[in-house]
């Protein structure tokens, strides 16, 4: 129990980092009206910011090839983490706020559990989806509201589509590269698949390089989605759904939304209103208690170490 719980905690201090990932990315794409940094260059700047990080982890542990059986669960996570959620993310931000964004992105924990489901047979009694659901649609509820007090409004456009293929995207990524965190490790797991992208990263952010001025806070917000977003955020993540379950540790990410609004407190200067508490709590509780409804984790399959 006491693996499990540092699991979940470990969940808790991914999403933390997670968090303002929607903030530091339309700060470093700017809007149409003021464009920055493009989202072809977000993409393949902070991918290969991560690879260099990670290639140097690789060869300071002297970390042995994946095998090829393991191979394709982390092209999976390369293609869903490290291309398809930051790119169609990007495009997204530049036409709506992040916090239009954060209504369809709070959808993540359920299709990763869904993915989780599919992909690694776990399984869960009927309380787990229905808290699960109750969460999501607390999270989805919350942000309607904010938006209508703050006079925002809501309406689905199309931008709303490349959000929900950004969630589907990000689900894929999670759940295959939980799958072979047992045999990697955490910290492995995210490092070969930002390092297995730099063939296609570098010469992409070479081509994608910024020919006008850009100011110094796109440049900040690329810095943060490269370095902790696409990096050192999944160290905790992976390890938490490789101890905790990828189904429960999921819900974790329901939390995401309250803890951007936290951060941006220092951040920003804005206001803590107590409908943000209220909603934070609600949910909080909805996660704990799918922690309890959700089966134990089960054993993933072995990937053999020695070439197939």
């Amino acid at each position: 129990m006491k693996h499990e719980t540092l699991g979940m905690w470990l969940g808790v201090l991914g999403v933390s980092i997670f968090a303002v990932t929607l903030p530091m990315t339309r700060l470093a794409t700017g809007t149409v009206e003021a464009p920055q940094l493009s989202p072809w260059f977000v993409t393949f700047g902070r991918a290969a910011l991560a690879g260099v990080l990670s290639l140097a982890f690789l060869l300071i542990t002297r970390s042995a090839l994946p095998t090829p059986a393991q191979r394709k669960p982390l092209l999976l996570a390369l293609a869903g983490n490290a291309i398809g959620f930051p790119l169609l993310l990007g495009f997204a931000l530049r036409h709506v706020t992040s916090g239009h964004a954060a209504v369809i992105t709070a959808l993540l924990p359920l299709t990763t559990a869904a993915v989780a489901a599919l992909v690694l047979h776990q399984r869960a009694r009927l309380g787990f989806w229905v808290c699960a659901g109750l969460g999501s649609v607390l999270v989805v509820l919350f942000s309607l509201l904010r938006a209508s007090a703050q006079s925002h409004g809501f309406g689905f456009e199309w931008a709303d589509l490349l959000l929900l293929g950004a969630v589907l995207a990000a689900s894929v990524g999670y759940v295959y590269g939980a799958q072979v965190t047992h045999a990697l490790g955490a910290e492995r797991v995210i490092c070969w698949v930002c390092a297995m992208a730099l063939p296609i990263s570098l010469p992409g952010a070479l081509l994608t390089w910024p020919t006008h001025s850009v100011a110094t806070s796109a440049w900040l917000g690329l810095l943060y989605v490269g370095v902790f977003s696409m990096w050192a955020g999944f160290f905790a993540w992976y390890r938490g759904m490789a101890m905790g379950g990828a189904l429960r540790v999921s819900q974790t990410q329901l939390l995401q939304p309250f803890l951007s609004i936290l951060a941006a407190v220092p951040l920003l200067g804005e206001p803590l209103e107590l409908m943000t508490l209220g909603f934070a709590l609600a949910v909080m509780a909805t996660v704990f208690i799918s922690r309890r409804l959700s089966t134990s984790p089960p054993s993933y399959p072995r990937l053999s170490k020695e070439p197939a």
